[in-house]
């Protein structure tokens, strides 16, 4: 099978949820003997002098990237006010790309094009129209849910109003463009549920996220206890207004003891303005770490306390390869297939997590069982080899219509 990948961003180094996503993708479908070929956008131009990191995978399949500059100006975003058009997406279409776009699918008979997330949605007409291709769009989350659920959480009016704002027009593209493609996967029933109730028609599978197992070795006697740890970049917006509140609700607790630990934080994109948050000796705000899953493995506690977004969370699977216990909100594990108290501890409020964090940092055995049946949960339900198979099969029955 001959499989173009599109995404709206360079999935490499594999160090975030989209990406690691895509990555574990390209590598299930080359290991199973599929051709697969990745165009990506570059909008943060990196990697202009030299390849992105992963060669090993790269030097497997066809790749290219465009550069493309998607900030948009005090003007273009003041005139966008008086438009119906989305301003969020619309920064991602590049009439240069296009033709790229059109002469890739035109001299390379493919059998699937996999659009990965909505951001690349503007190239789907121009590339139907040049191709015997099915097309299939992976929704990687319920895009205008994550900014109605970020308008819920703000107090401040004109947030709010702006926030509803975005959140509307994303909802008109999204539900615009659903129905275009020949099928659609997303990560879990819960997506797959809302996609039917807002009217779409065709194939909708259900795939969950992939790790590669092999890469996810814990080792508890380099691991701190008790230790709390988040980790998330935090441009994106549901993952700083998530920590923000933590550190907010428990800062102090943190600083008179009461919560007898320490907090780590670490990720990309954390505004210098999250330096305030550091307490000496109790909550270290560390960035971005060299290797994030040595990080994972030397802390003991995971917090995630997202509390708007949508689709399924990788990193939460990925801390469950690694044998964390974790505590999260019900919104976080949305998606994960968890037994509560068994393999994950859900808290949605200060109250719960509070009561959560107490009860691990006082017991690390308690930790340590939760954390191995996370591990076990992952290995039966989420290893690479089988969703990759289940995604050959849905390509399959796909292609077969």
């Amino acid at each position: 099978m001959k499989v173009l990948i599109l995404t709206h961003r360079i999935p490499f180094p594999q160090n975030g949820g989209y990406p690691i996503v895509v990555g574990n993708t390209i590598r299930g479908l080359v290991d199973a003997g599929h051709d697969v070929s990745l165009v990506s956008l570059n909008t943060e131009k990196r990697y202009e002098d030299s390849p992105p990191p992963d060669d090993e995978l790269l030097q497997r399949i066809q790749y290219r990237s465009y550069d493309i500059d998607t900030s948009v100006s005090l003007m273009d975003a003041l005139l966008n006010l008086f438009s119906h058009d989305s301003a969020n997406i619309n920064r991602y279409y590049d009439p240069a790309f296009e033709r790229l776009l059109i002469r890739e699918v035109r001299n390379n008979p493919y059998d699937i094009i996999q659009f990965e997330g909505l951001f690349v949605a503007p190239y789907l007409e121009e590339v139907r129209k040049h191709t015997k291709a099915k097309l299939v769009y992976r929704a990687h989350n319920i895009e205008h849910q994550v900014w109605q659920r970020l308008a819920h959480q703000k107090s401040d009016p004109l947030k709010k109003l702006f926030l509803k704002l975005i959140a509307g027009r994303v909802k008109r593209y999204e539900l615009q463009h659903m129905n275009s493609f020949d099928a659609m996967s997303v990560f879990t029933e819960q997506d797959r549920l809302t996609m039917i109730q807002y009217g779409a028609t065709g194939k909708i599978e259900v795939i969950p996220v992939s790790i590669n197992m092999s890469k996810y070795r814990p080792n508890l006697h380099q691991t701190e206890f008790p230790s709390l740890f988040f980790l998330g970049s935090l441009n994106w917006m549901p993952n700083r207004e998530g920590i923000e509140w933590f550190l907010q609700s428990f800062h102090q607790d943190f600083v008179d003891g009461n919560l007898r630990c320490r907090f780590y934080v670490a990720g990309n994109d954390i505004p210098e303005q999250f330096d305030e948050y550091e307490a000496l000796g109790k909550i270290f705000i560390q960035g971005e770490v060299d290797d994030a899953l040595e990080f994972v493995n030397s802390k003991s506690i995971m917090i995630v306390p997202l509390l708007s977004g949508g689709g399924m969370r990788v990193k939460i699977v990925e801390g469950m390869a690694m044998q964390k216990c974790i505590i999260s909100t019900t919104l976080g594990a949305e998606g994960i297939a968890y037994t509560k108290g068994q393999d994950i501890l859900i808290a949605d409020t200060r109250e719960e997590f509070l009561r959560a964090i107490n009860r691990c940092v006082s017991d690390e055995e308690y930790c340590t069982r939760i954390g191995r049946n996370a591990r076990k949960l992952v290995e039966q339900q989420y290893d690479i080899t089988a969703i990759n198979k289940h995604l050959v099969k849905f390509y399959n029955d796909v292609l077969s219509v």
